[in-house]
């Protein structure tokens, strides 16, 4: 098996965690303290090890875009900070690059990395990732675009809030409505408790059985759905359509708990994802921090 060095072996695991990016991001992502050229060599002797590959898009000024072979992402995987979280299917495949190459995981992903070592707060490249499978039952499942970790206070500190977010981000490819429809499903997250064969209901007096998220997080992550591809007029349609969605949902314990937001990224971009440009779905007039735990849906 390759023997894959420390620095190129953060790039390799970024590249698994989020699929994609240019060389720029890269660069951004690992190491924006040194020069470029370095973030360079390291791809290309990833490549030339067969483990990153990269297609040029026809776009955009024929940017090239890396992302992981086959092999690239079965080793990885093996690696310690990488166990429990399957890579996307489509993540070393160059037609699906091409095909979500506008996509802009990356780019927010950027956004609140960078905006958090602008802070002095602890999110690292490896606090975000892609496609987690979250069974809701009858087969069916919750798969956010991304799950963010970030840990608020000092990055050297040990007090610091650790929140936890479900990442949507919205090019715009679908109507306001079928994104709206995705509020039902995580409300079924919320309360969904697996059915284990052969096992009883509990009887009175008994504990019930915990929902399954809460095997993986101590408290439910808030929602934040990401808007770009479309103007204003479009933005207000989708606020409005997660606003009815909500309104249909209620009452819930789902809406009550769990921070729902919604903010254009390039309001994140040009303000940075700590600023208050995150508007709560259930009053979208307000403008809130998405850090923010008192704003709880009604």
């Amino acid at each position: 098996m390759t023997n894959v060095g420390a620095g190129n072996g953060d790039r390799l695991a970024v590249l698994t965690q989020y699929r994609m990016a240019t060389t720029e991001q890269m660069h951004r992502v690992i190491a924006p303290s040194v020069r470029i050229e370095q973030t360079r060599r390291r791809l290309a002797r990833l490549r030339a090890e067969e483990l990153v590959d990269r297609i040029t898009l026809p776009q955009a000024g024929r940017t090239r875009v890396w992302f992981p072979t086959p092999y690239g992402v079965q080793l990885a995987s093996e690696w310690p900070e990488m166990r429990g979280h399957r890579p996307s299917r489509t993540v070393s495949d160059p037609t699906a690059v091409r095909l979500k190459a506008g996509h802009t995981l990356t780019v927010t992903a950027l956004a609140f990395l960078e905006d958090a070592r602008r802070r002095g707060e602890m999110c690292q490249p490896l606090d975000w990732l892609t496609e987690v499978h979250h069974p809701i039952g009858s087969g069916e499942a919750v798969i956010p675009d991304a799950l963010l970790y970030y840990k608020r206070g000092p990055a050297d500190g040990d007090n610091g809030a650790m929140l936890r977010a479900f990442v949507e981000v919205d090019r715009a490819t679908m109507g306001p409505e079928r994104l709206a429809a995705k509020l039902p499903a995580y409300e079924r997250l919320h309360r969904y408790v697996p059915t284990i064969p052969g096992r009883r209901r509990p009887s009175i007096g008994q504990k019930p059985e915990l929902e399954d998220w809460r095997r993986h997080y101590p408290l439910f992550p808030r929602l934040l759905f990401v808007l770009d591809g479309t103007g204003p007029a479009g933005i207000e349609n989708r606020v409005t359509a997660l606003r009815a969605a909500a309104r249909q949902l209620a009452p819930s314990r789902f809406l009550h708990d769990v921070p729902i937001l919604a903010a254009p990224l390039a309001d994140l971009l040009h303000h940075s994802p700590s600023a208050p440009v995150w508007r709560p779905v259930h009053d979208p007039d307000q403008r809130v921090h998405w850090t923010d735990s008192g704003h709880r849906q009604t």
